[in-house]
């Protein structure tokens, strides 16, 4: 049923919907609300703001677009997915795309890549570190750095006397690797 507008009519000339009408016409309205789609009205909660929207709710025209698929955006009733190709480097996170000078801790969530230049012999802590992480570390000085234990080296010496370029990549919780290398 379409909405019921009610005729008000012009101020105090008698020439509105009766007020038996005008509340026939609000009762049908709240009828159709809540009767509709096994309680849409219901699927808002007031103190928070969230919607749940059903598959016969997002449309645009006659296209319904529940489970189409978006440029970038996010589909799918229980299961979300990403359209394929659609995250490029601009929409990557700067744990992906940023650089940080650091004194100990290399933290895994904040940065791609660290950067120091050890004074003194340096020992190094990995901080928000997730399985599958892959850090690069560039590293130099002419003092020995130390790795949290569980580290392991799996090609590559440090050197003293060149910047080092150490891959780390996390295994496990407390399970790291890393390969160490110098420019040619």
């Amino acid at each position: 049923m379409a909405q019921q507008d009610i005729a008000i009519g012009a101020a105090n000339q008698g020439n509105g919907d009766t007020l038996f009408d005008a509340f026939t016409k609000v009762q049908a309205n709240f009828d159709e609300l809540y009767g509709d789609d096994a309680g849409d009205v219901n699927s808002v909660n007031g103190q928070t703001g969230t919607v749940v929207l059903d598959s016969d709710d997002v449309s645009e025209g006659t296209t319904n677009l529940y489970n189409a698929t978006h440029t970038g955006d996010v589909t799918g009733a229980t299961a979300l997915t990403i359209a394929d190709d659609v995250i490029d480097y601009a929409k990557l996170g700067a744990e992906f795309t940023t650089t940080d000078a650091i004194t100990t801790d290399l933290d895994f969530s904040g940065h791609q890549v660290f950067t120091k230049t050890m004074l003194a012999d340096t020992t190094f802590t990995f901080s928000n570190a997730n399985i599958g992480m892959v850090k690069d570390f560039i590293l130099e000085g002419n003092y020995t750095p130390t790795f949290p234990s569980g580290t392991k080296t799996v090609s590559g010496t440090y050197s003293t006397t060149a910047a080092n370029l150490i891959q780390i990549v996390a295994v496990a919780s407390g399970d790291y690797w890393m390969s160490i290398s110098q420019s040619q």
